[in-house]
Formats: C-alpha cells, sequence, structure tokens
C-alpha cells in the first residue's frame, strides 16, 4: 500500500470520536506557511501585448509591482517610492529608461531600480546612487511576461526551467484568459486544479462537458514521473456506474451522451501526432510552482494559480495547439468561437465558485484525495526556501506561438 493509502487508511481505523481526520496543514509545514505562495519560482502574469509605455500596477506574492515597456524591454519594479510611499505606476518616463515618482520627481533606473534623481532637490542630490526599489527580473515566452520573485540569497534560475518543456520544444498556438483578481487562496485553486474526485461530479452539467460521458468513480494511481518534477494520476480503473448499497444505481449516462471520457490522449484515435510524440504518463499531471497540465487529444491545457495576497490570485489559462498550416486556423476559429466560453469561461468559472467558499482546514479526506496530498508533498520536497537551485534546460530551441 503506498504512503498516501496508508494514511488514509490509518484515518479510517481510528475511534469515531477522532474520525474527523486531519486537522490543519502542519504536516506539511512549507506549504501551511504558504499563504503568499512559493517563492523563487517565475510566474507568467500577463500578456506581452498588454504591458506597453504606459506603467501599470499588478499583485504577486504579496508584492506590489510596477510594469512598463522602455525600448522594447519589460521591466519591473517596486510598486512604492521609498520616499512617502506613492506607486510609482502612478508616475512618468521624464528621461529615457527611468520611471519618475509623480509626487517630488524621485526619478529610478528602470535597469536597477536605483535612484537616479530627485528633481526637487536639484541635480547634486546626495541621496543618488544611495536609495533604490527593488527589481524584478522578467522575460517574455508564450506571449507571456514572466516575473521571477525571490529571495535576494537564491540565484536567479532561466525562466526555461520553470516552463514545460514542449512548450519550448515545439511550435505552438496559444488561446488563452488570465483572471486576475480571482478570490480563493492560491492553494485552493491548486489543489482543486488537480484534485480527483471534483471534475466529475461538479462539471456534469458543464457546457463543456454537455455530449460526453465522465465517470461517477475511478481507481487511481498518483505518481512521480522519472525525473521527479511532475505528480500524475494514472487510472488503473474506470467505473460508468455504480450501486450504492440502499440508493440505488447512479450514473450519468444519457442518449445525449455521445462518448465517455478517455483516460489518455492517446486512448482516442484522433490524438494529434506531436502530443502521442510526448508520451505523456497520464491526462493529468502538476508541478511546482502550481503548473497543471490536462492533455486533450488535440490540444493541451495548463494553468497557474498565481498567489497576489492571502485571499486572492492571478488565474492564468492557456489551451495549446501544436497544429500548424490550415489546422492552426481551425484551432484558433474554435477556441475563440466556442472553447474560450465554454472551457476557459464556463467549465473553469464552476471551479472558481468552489475555490471562493472553499474553508479549509479542518478538513476530513477521502481516498481520491491522494492526488491532493502528494501535491502537498511536492511543496515539501521541491520547494525552493533552502536555496534550491534547479538544473537549467540545456540547447531547448526558442518556442515559436501565435496567439488566438
Amino acid at each position: 500500500m503506498s504512503e498516501p493509502a496508508k494514511e488514509l487508511d490509518n484515518q479510517r481505523r481510528v475511534s469515531p470520536e477522532k474520525s474527523i481526520g486531519r486537522q490543519d496543514w502542519s504536516t506539511w509545514p512549507t506549504y501551511e506557511r504558504a499563504d503568499l505562495g512559493l517563492r523563487n519560482f517565475w510566474y507568467p502574469l500577463t500578456w506581452s501585448k498588454d504591458v506597453g509605455s504606459k506603467p501599470k500596477s499588478v499583485k504577486i506574492l504579496g508584492e506590489t509591482v510596477m510594469l512598463i515597456r522602455d525600448g522594447g524591454v519589460v521591466a519591473a519594479l517596486s510598486d512604492r517610492c521609498p520616499h512617502r510611499g506613492v506607486p510609482l505606476s502612478l508616475g512618468t518616463q521624464e528621461f529615457p529608461g527611468t520611471i519618475t515618482c509623480p509626487y517630488h520627481g524621485w526619478t529610478y533606473g528602470l535597469d536597477d531600480g536605483v535612484l537616479k534623481a530627485a528633481i526637487t532637490d536639484g541635480p547634486d542630490s546626495p541621496l543618488c546612487g544611495r536609495v533604490a526599489v527593488k527589481k524584478y527580473p522578467t522575460e517574455e515566452r508564450l506571449g507571456l511576461i514572466w516575473i521571477f520573485v525571490g529571495d535576494d540569497e537564491n540565484p536567479v534560475p532561466p525562466v526555461e526551467v520553470d516552463i514545460p518543456d514542449e512548450l519550448l520544444q515545439h511550435a505552438t498556438t496559444i488561446g488563452g484568459r488570465i483572471y486576475p483578481g480571482r478570490d480563493g487562496n492560491w492553494r485552493y485553486a491548486a489543489e482543486n486544479g488537480f484534485d480527483e474526485g471534483h471534475a466529475k461530479f461538479l462539471h456534469r452539467n458543464s457546457v463543456w462537458a454537455g455530449f460526453r460521458q465522465l465517470p461517477v468513480w475511478n481507481e487511481t494511481k498518483v505518481v512521480r514521473t522519472n525525473d521527479d518534477v511532475w505528480v500524475t494520476r494514472k487510472q488503473e480503473a474506470v467505473h460508468w456506474e455504480a450501486d450504492f448499497p440502499g440508493l440505488g444505481t447512479w450514473s450519468q449516462a444519457a442518449w445525449w451522451k455521445l462518448s465517455k471520457t478517455a483516460a489518455r490522449p492517446e486512448q482516442d484515435r484522433r490524438v494529434d501526432p506531436t502530443i502521442a510524440s510526448l508520451k505523456l504518463p497520464s491526462k493529468a499531471s502538476v508541478r511546482l510552482p502550481y503548473i497543471l497540465r490536462i492533455a486533450y487529444p488535440m490540444y493541451i491545457h495548463y494553468e497557474w494559480a498565481v498567489p497576489e495576497d492571502e485571499n486572492r490570485h492571478r488565474y492564468v489559462q492557456l489551451l495549446v495547439s501544436f497544429k500548424q498550416g490550415i489546422g492552426k486556423q481551425v484551432f484558433k476559429l474554435k477556441y475563440l468561437t466556442f472553447i474560450r466560453w465554454a472551457f476557459h469561461g464556463q467549465f473553469t468559472g464552476q471551479d472558481a465558485w468552489m475555490v471562493d467558499v472553499m474553508d479549509c482546514p479542518p478538513e476530513r479526506l477521502y481516498r481520491p484525495d491522494k492526488s491532493v496530498i502528494e501535491f502537498r508533498r511536492l511543496v515539501e520536497k521541491q520547494n525552493r526556501e533552502a536555496g534550491y537551485v534547479p538544473s537549467p534546460v540545456e540547447d531547448a530551441p526558442s518556442a515559436r506561438v501565435s496567439e488566438s
């Protein structure tokens, strides 16, 4: 019996008065204190096209950041002037390569965050070079702005270490939606995404699943990939109906349910050749800081829950096609006319409903929560609090992407 299964079995064996199960997250100390997210990772923040010469303010991991594009390069500085705490995102560019606070004209270099001038103190202000705001590393990949939020003592790894390999090694067409300020702590969103039990019940009446029969329950094995990066769910048995003692038979079969959900993308005869070549271990996988990958036969869904503060997160969704030529145009049309609303809207909106109202710990886990337990363990093992430095991606080709 696996360790997660043993833990759940032990919960069932305790006396009734103690059978409420795990009361808090103290078993996972890093996870428990990660209300503001996991530091020392790269996070996708917003679309590249949405950052221009006008500064904008965003929040990530409890820190407020100003984004601006200067000379084609996106810079990110702490969105607070040290003088009187005025947001720099309200400022202007009085000199090339700088941002100037609108209150007293304190001017900071975009390349290093160092004070270059205090305009109302004259050209010889003694503060120049002695005051600075925090600068955040930024990169642009896949049509997105990526930002690294870390601690000074930890080195900054290449952004490629925090992007799934297949997105860097193949030409892609991407459709997506980004929801800032989504209610709920990022951990609730992450656990919902990789949760084994909810999709087949919560989403059973969604438009996205409207013509597909979902299982009643699965027998699932939760394992790590050989490189120890991903946690993945493998379906060992799928049950399409079940008899519940004293209640009767329950299933989702209906005359309009024209197909059944495949456990793995390659089990579908229409699978895209590139997706088949990836040899993904299963349909659903997750990795840190929280990247969910759901592989469909013709495209792959990725999502990030980027923490903003203790109660909100930025929800980033991508749907990635590897088709080229006419297939690329067909995907764009399908995404814009149906998938963007049905999947990245109504379907994941049902998840947002649950993430908003979720309230745990305390909690009482059950067998399908093996996936949740394993994600928490992954955080304990692969967090970068102790100066962990991931290996860079060697010879990874530049990703070619077009957006929908």
